[in-house]
């Protein structure tokens, strides 16, 4: 029909936007679960006129069980299914998601039954591809899934085209029954889907349909679902309360759940019968509460949406000693709207420290180091305004387009406050010694931009009692589950002028978006300036311990730094102490090439290596505990910043 074929463009849309983990969902997608569909046609006619964008159906009869080793139904006559021309190509590969049969259970202690359902769900996937669905729905029904793994993983590594949504509930009813706390792993679904998945290689293909539960488990366990690559999200029409109109609603904890899981891009599906029965609306009812809490989901802070489109999208580290920075780089740093008002708040007080009231006519010398195109000269000369105070100022800056920029804006803004100079710090000469050091070279981890290999380079012209802004910055690491990030790293070409494992001895600039930390972070490393020690070592080595809170998979380290400009004015990106509205640098990853499994109570011991030479400085790290790794990236050999 006409309305049926204004939804098969719209959903073909948004199964290929997150199959492909895009962040690109700008409409609320929903769709309806069917137990039987006996007119498919007329069921897609229903979904289309209650505002459902797709619909989710047995492929095959509910009741046609079939027999394929023994029995009178191995010699059943006429089709076992219906046929593909019940609808077109295009409404098969954009308006139903394939559901398979609720009897299979390949994981059946009983030979006959195992051996039967195997083949029956072959047969299902098979048809499937055959009609060229978009994605199929298969539940995981307990701990043991080696056999249904094994199947999945053979058919997946074949011809199949399409995705496949795991069906988990969020608390297995075994838990909901017992309440123990922790829970057995056999008990604990999380369990199924990790062991399921690990099975699969991680295969990029499997997605999470999570079931919401009437009972919720605790607030970390939701959180480390939160962390899951799910896809969709299904709510049985049975949990629903009604309010005081007679519409149906959810209780309050799982609103909470359900905005938190909108940040992920999911779809819904609606499951089970119509429990409330309004004139003119039936199943409209929850599609439209459901489409009102999509609507009035909390908006996204400055740094969300900055960060549009790149979540868990891997970049590597800025090298900007070796490479010049091009002008689309300065200029996305630049609008940051808080990074160059705190480098202003923290020269004003440096000034005001240094110059008296009653000598505000003595010049200061201000070096600004590794300029850019000028930003930080601009926070000096605004913050000596507004103090009134004196600065003579030192663009200095390598990259000769830069220096492009700065000679001007001397020449159209600055005048002679402002001295460019085209030169490495390390290698600058000045005729006069600098009262203020200012510098914008840290990087996600603090100093992975070799911030301290510059500024000791920078000591030697900075006065006795000189201030450098920065005046210190300490790195933070802790430990994280992010699935989509490993089973991307896994995914990842490998370079034929790198060792194999490359992938996972490089550190990645990163939004960490769809990710669950399983423990606090704890600083690792800190660097204060001016540096007055003789010889310079930035070299540096930690061992940390980290006490994991609640069972499950560490798939690498997530850095931060926070950085003290001076006095208590202050930059971060620690989780706890994030300058609010700053989105200069996004977390740094450090990944595992084995992930590894740990319980509630765990200890997780990292060991970690900053290593310097006369041209370049890496890291090193591996953990102790509760299993020893590799030490990753052993003599820069997949990963190095050059000096």
């Amino acid at each position: 029909s006409t309305r049926v074929l204004q939804y098969r463009y719209i959903l073909n849309y948004r199964i290929m936007a997150l199959s492909q983990n895009t962040s690109s969902q700008s409409r609320f997608s929903c769709g309806r679960d069917f137990s039987a569909v006996p007119n498919l046609p007329v069921t897609l006619e229903e979904c289309s006129t209650d505002g459902f964008d797709f619909a989710v159906a047995p492929i095959f009869h509910p009741r046609h069980k079939r027999e394929f080793l023994s029995g009178p139904a191995r010699y059943r006559p006429g089709p076992s299914t219906r046929p593909d021309l019940t609808l077109s190509s295009t409404d098969w590969s954009s308006l139903i998601v394939g559901r398979i049969s609720h009897w299979i259970d390949t994981d059946s202690r009983t030979d006959h039954v195992r051996a039967n359902s195997i083949l029956a769900l072959k047969q299902e996937l098979l048809y499937c591809m055959h009609l060229s669905l978009p994605a199929i729905l298969i539940p995981i029904k307990g701990f043991s899934c080696a056999n249904l793994a094994r199947t999945l993983l053979e058919h997946l590594m074949g011809a199949a085209h399409y995705h496949v949504w795991m069906e988990v509930p969020m608390l297995s009813r075994e838990a909901s029954v017992s309440g123990e706390t922790p829970l057995p792993r056999r008990m604990d679904s999380w369990h199924w889907w990790n062991q399921f998945r690990k099975m699969c290689h991680y295969n990029k293909r499997l997605g999470l349909a999570l079931v919401l539960s009437s009972d919720l488990p605790s607030p970390d366990a939701v959180s480390r679902w939160v962390g899951e690559v799910i896809k969709v999200i299904i709510i049985p029409t049975s949990i629903f309360l009604t309010n005081s109109k007679g519409y149906p609603v959810l209780p309050k904890a799982h609103q909470v759940i359900l905005q938190r899981m909108f940040k992920l891009d999911i779809q819904v599906v609606i499951r089970g019968s119509c429990r409330h029965c309004l004139p003119g609306k039936g199943m409209r009812a929850y599609w439209q509460y459901l489409e009102y809490l999509w609507q009035h989901r909390p908006l996204l802070n400055t740094v969300e949406t900055f960060a549009r489109g790149y979540e868990d999208y891997l970049q590597c580290p800025l090298q900007p000693l070796m490479d010049n920075l091009e002008s689309q780089t300065y200029e996305v740093f630049e609008k940051d709207p808080v990074k160059y008002t705190e480098y202003q708040t923290a020269v004003k007080l440096a000034l005001l420290a240094r110059v008296p009231d009653d000598k505000v006519e003595t010049p200061q010398v201000a070096m600004v180091l590794g300029a850019g195109r000028g930003p930080l000269v601009r926070a000096v000369l605004e913050a000596a305004k507004e103090c009134s105070r004196t600065v003579k100022v030192y663009a200095v800056e390598k990259n000769p387009n830069a220096v492009v920029t700065l000679l001007a804006l001397k020449e159209e803004l600055w005048g002679d406050s402002v001295t460019v100079v085209a030169s490495d710090m390390r290698d600058f000469e000045p005729t006069e010694k600098a009262d203020i050091l200012v510098s914008e070279l840290l990087g996600s981890f603090g100093d992975n931009e070799l911030s301290p290999e510059c500024l000791d380079g920078a000591n030697r012209y900075l006065r006795p009692d000189g201030i450098s802004i920065p005046t210190s910055y300490t790195s933070y690491i802790a430990p994280i589950s992010s699935h989509k990030i490993y089973t991307e790293l896994k995914s990842t070409a490998k370079d034929p002028c790198k060792p194999f494992e490359a992938p996972f001895e490089t550190p990645y600039v990163v939004r960490l978006h769809n990710h669950y930390t399983l423990a606090p972070p704890q600083p690792l490393f800190t660097f204060r300036h001016p540096n007055r020690d003789s010889p310079h070592d930035n070299s540096r080595y930690s061992q940390l311990t980290f006490a994991i809170r609640s069972p499950g998979t560490v798939h690498g380290f997530a850095g931060y730094f926070d950085s003290a400009l001076y006095n208590d004015v202050s930059i971060s990106i620690h989780p706890d102490t994030h300058s609010s509205g700053m989105f200069s640098w996004f977390p740094i990853i450090f990944p595992l090439k084995e992930a590894v499994f740990v319980e509630a109570g765990d200890r997780v011991t990292i060991h970690f290596w900053r290593c310097v030479t006369a041209k370049k400085v890496w890291y090193e790290w591996c953990i102790s505990e509760p299993q020893p790794s590799d030490i990753h990236n052993p003599t820069g050999r997949s990963f190095w910043i050059g000096l």
